[in-house]
């Protein structure tokens, strides 16, 4: 409908206007009248729409990437990274803008494997040169995953992801801005010390992953990190989150980790883990 051709001239025609003494004009409108008018005249019969079933645009930086998981799964099997992939990956992606490109790469295809599907044992740079039509520009990070699956695709997030965030650490910068105080508490001398035993005996790696993955999707999001009590055993949460997902509990941390640690510290914990990892790979 046009504005002033059609709704302008159906208000005016329900208004009574009223002169009071001294000359003022005063205007009344009849608001049930008009509301029966355009119900009947621009409404009824007209098919009613809602957004349920119409795809709509959402930004990926505002992704539930723990739906998106879900939906991935549903339509096709995933599996572990092998460690063997982990190591050539962080051996070719260096820099941290290579490390943010192929983090880019792995979530655009997450996109369309949500809503599409694949093949599971596609290889990841077969699907995006030839399915995707990604440009040239990708070649050098489809380089360093050219190993890996589609049925890796979830696995890769969670490493690249975690990964990035090392090599921000690495330039001094701090990858968990977004993360509330409530959840960066310095580590106590006897914590840290009962925190560096467990990392001398534990897969750094599947920590590193599993507690930042922990902390990127339900601590960083406002919506859910109020259902996170920082005074919560670490441990404890870390493992119910692995269980929730239906991932391998890491049995090292069920047994091991010190039960004394809280959610609180997390921050601190990945960071001091973070530290390790990189001392290990300078030796």
């Amino acid at each position: 409908y046009e504005v002033e051709q059609d709704l302008i001239p159906l208000i005016i025609s329900n208004c009574q206007y009223q002169v009071e003494q001294g000359g003022e004009t005063l205007q009344e409108f009849d608001l049930e009248k008009i509301q029966r008018q355009i119900s009947s005249r621009f409404l009824q019969g007209k098919p009613r729409l809602t957004l349920k079933g119409i795809p709509t645009l959402v930004y990926r930086h505002d992704w539930n990437f723990e739906h998106l998981f879900v939906d991935i799964k549903n339509k096709m099997a995933q599996s572990p990274l092998p460690h063997s992939a982990m190591s050539t990956i962080s051996g070719e992606l260096q820099s941290y803008s290579s490390a943010c490109e192929a983090l880019s790469v792995i979530e655009v295809t997450l996109g369309f494997l949500g809503t599409a599907g694949g093949d599971p044992n596609m290889h990841l740079n077969v699907y995006v040169q030839e399915i995707l039509r990604m440009d040239d520009q990708t070649t050098p990070v489809l380089k360093a995953l050219s190993r890996c699956q589609l049925k890796h695709v979830i696995a890769l997030w969670q490493f690249l992801s975690s990964f990035k965030s090392e090599q921000l650490l690495g330039l001094k910068k701090d990858p968990f801005r977004e993360i509330s105080s409530r959840y960066k508490a310095d580590l106590s001398p006897e914590s840290a010390k009962l925190l560096s035993t467990f990392l001398n005996h534990t897969d750094l790696d599947a920590f590193l992953m599993e507690l930042h993955e922990l902390m990127v999707l339900k601590l960083r999001n406002i919506q859910t990190q109020d259902s996170f009590n920082p005074e919560w055993s670490l441990r404890d949460t870390l493992v119910s989150y692995m269980e929730t997902k239906e991932s391998e509990v890491l049995l090292e941390v069920e047994s091991q980790f010190p039960e004394e640690i809280l959610l609180a510290s997390c921050v601190s914990v990945w960071k001091v883990a973070a530290a390790r990892k990189q001392d290990r790979q300078a030796k």
